[in-house]
């Protein structure tokens, strides 16, 4: 299964694609799409919505997987961050894509066990499990992926459940709890 995973910003946009058997994850790619505070809102918007249509037509992802808009103190932040993913949901759906949506914390637990877990944590185990020589930078782009392995390991995906790790067991138990 191909894996688009979006971490949503108007200013850095995180896009990490990664290819999913089972529990093996491995790196396709990944980028970060960038709009400047300088420019007309219109045109940033635009910007990112070119980069995330360009990276679905060429890796042509199997699912879509997007961080669920969480609130914060900074209305423009979460502003932001609402536009770039109704343009992800758009783009997904002009494609026939499937798209989930994923807490911060629903990444966190999946990708490090904590679902609290801080930025330089989250790096540091992406880069672990893709097997890289450094965590991806700008955190966007870590974010990006661990999005991406999230939606790999999750029952959304169809992972069986005896290949997940505890921490995965208890976060899986957790998100059927939360739907009751």
């Amino acid at each position: 299964m191909r894996i688009l995973g979006i971490d949503p910003g108007l200013t850095r946009c995180g896009v990490g694609v990664v290819d999913a058997q089972g529990r093996a994850v491995r790196l396709v790619s990944v980028d970060v799409l960038r709009s400047g505070a300088d420019e007309a809102l219109e045109q940033r918007l635009h910007r990112i919505a070119t980069g995330i249509e360009a990276a679905i037509a060429e890796h042509r992802p199997d699912a879509v997987a997007l961080e669920r808009v969480f609130v914060q103190h900074n209305v423009r932040t979460v502003m932001g961050v609402a536009q770039i993913s109704g343009l992800v949901l758009r783009a997904a759906a002009a494609s026939g894509i499937a798209v989930e949506l994923h807490t911060p914390s629903e990444v966190k637990a999946a990708v490090t066990g904590y679902g609290q877990a801080d930025k330089r944590q989250v790096g540091a185990m992406v880069q672990r499990i893709l097997g890289l020589d450094a965590a991806p930078r700008p955190a966007d782009a870590a974010d990006a992926l661990a999005i991406a392995i999230c939606h790999a390991w999750s029952a959304r995906s169809a992972a069986p459940t005896a290949a997940l790790t505890p921490a995965q067991r208890a976060w899986q138990a957790a998100e059927r709890a939360a739907r009751r």
